[in-house]
């Protein structure tokens, strides 16, 4: 007797829709912490030092990280909690939950793959740049006859308890049975800092060649949003030199930009974040908001910064730029000159922004040369083939087939599975 196979739940439009699914990719969702542990009572303490502080939306531009929660027990024991006097800040406080975030993602099975001698993690605090001679990392340990692991810094330690959520590769949440202290913490210390009180015109008019960003600076106004953003975490600017303005093609208008538009490309320039040269070399999340990310809205003005042959790269979807010096490094300013004017794709992509040209120069521009960039021919305007990858939405002909070809591939998968099912179920 034949054997009849039933399969009649795994009917073809189900076999087409997997195929066409389980080809796509799903963006990974931001982290809310508050969220994730707000059905865990015993870490309620450390949740809500989360959320008052800005370390909660800090996680929420993260992804692949493990956090080290510290329960309540363990939290009003410390003197986290029970020595820190009320008139100091949040700052300290919010760097003590950085150390707190491990970023790489953990399993179990990960932690027990960790040599006795140890591994060496960077923590969220480390790319603050406050921490100090690198300060920011732990080192984690693992027993190798009770498999217990433990977390050292220079001055405490802490043991993994238990996993408490993990959402594979995105984020694992392990209690630790103690607070973990960065080097050189004094919890007792204040945490205000006085005002650097910088003018950034004047430094990059003394730091020479670099006399076109500076007049762009004082014409827009956006340099006194960037001294009023010194204080928190402080800032980070990408300043092009004059030659990266000269190297602009003829064709690249900035001048055909409304003037609060131009004011969101010299934001784009500049990260709400102090990051010296060592924190941008060894960043972890590579895809970074702008000043222009906080004006516009989430995902949108981001650069890409990575390491490339030794120095720091920023792509922006359209040009990329290298850091070739540092103009000046103070917490909580940094300010690196780069070879490239930095393009956001959201003005100078595919579908650029429609723009008035206007009569004549910006009042107080030291003339700077027009930037305005045609969509179908950037980033190079001559013709010339761009080093770079088109970034998504460019247009580029060569994606569109390759997108063509993947579609017939999968209109051939699924109609192969629809005569495959009639095949069977005659």
């Amino acid at each position: 007797m034949a054997t009849t196979i039933s399969i009649s739940y795994f009917t073809p439009t189900t076999l087409f829709y997997f195929l066409l699914l389980s080809t796509s990719h799903f963006p990974i969702l931001a982290i809310n912490i508050t969220h994730l542990l707000s059905s865990y009572p015993d870490l309620s303490d450390f949740t809500n030092l989360l959320s008052t502080t800005s370390v909660a939306a800090d996680l929420a531009q993260r992804s692949s990280v493990t956090i080290l929660a510290v329960p309540n027990t363990f939290l009003r024991s410390s003197d986290l909690i029970n020595n820190r006097p009320p008139s100091s800040s949040s700052v300290n406080l919010a760097d003590v939950l950085r150390y707190h975030v491990l970023l790489e993602y953990f399993s179990w099975p990960d932690l027990r793959l960790i040599p006795p001698t140890g591994k060496l993690i960077t923590t969220l605090f480390q790319t603050t740049g406050r921490a100090p001679n690198n300060f920011g990392y732990v080192n984690i340990t693992r027993d190798p006859t009770s498999n217990a692991i433990t977390i050292h810094s220079s001055n405490s330690n802490a043991t993994i308890i238990s996993l408490v959520k993990t959402l594979p590769y995105n984020i694992s949440i392990f209690t630790v049975d103690s607070v973990l202290i960065p080097n050189g913490f004094n919890l007792m210390a204040s945490e205000t800092r006085p005002p650097l009180g910088l003018n950034i015109t004047k430094t990059l008019i003394d730091g020479h060649n670099f006399n076109v960003a500076a007049s762009m600076l004082t014409a827009s106004g956006v340099e006194q949003e960037f001294e009023d953003d010194e204080g928190g975490a402080g800032i980070t600017l990408f300043v092009p030199t004059d030659q990266a303005f000269s190297d602009l093609k003829s064709s690249v208008r900035f001048q055909s930009l409304s003037a609060e538009k131009k004011a969101d490309v010299l934001r784009f320039h500049v990260l709400h974040s102090y990051y010296p040269l060592g924190s941008l070399q060894s960043i972890v999340n590579p895809v970074q908001p702008t000043l222009a990310t906080e004006k516009n809205g989430a995902g949108s003005f981001t650069l890409n910064i990575s390491r490339v042959n030794g120095s720091v790269a920023i792509d922006t979807g359209i040009v990329q730029a290298s850091v070739t010096r540092t103009v000046f490094d103070q917490n909580p300013v940094a300010i690196f000159g780069v070879s490239t004017v930095l393009l956001p794709r959201e003005f100078f992509g595919k579908n650029p922004i429609e723009v008035n040209k206007p009569s004549g120069g910006v009042a107080g521009l030291a003339g700077p040369p027009e930037i305005s960039l045609s969509p179908d021919n950037s980033p190079d305007i001559d013709g010339s083939a761009s080093h770079l990858s088109s970034p998504p939405g460019l247009g580029n002909k060569g994606t569109a087939a390759a997108a063509n070809r993947i579609s017939v591939v999968r209109i051939i998968l699924g109609l192969w599975c629809i005569g495959f099912y009639l095949l069977v179920i005659n």
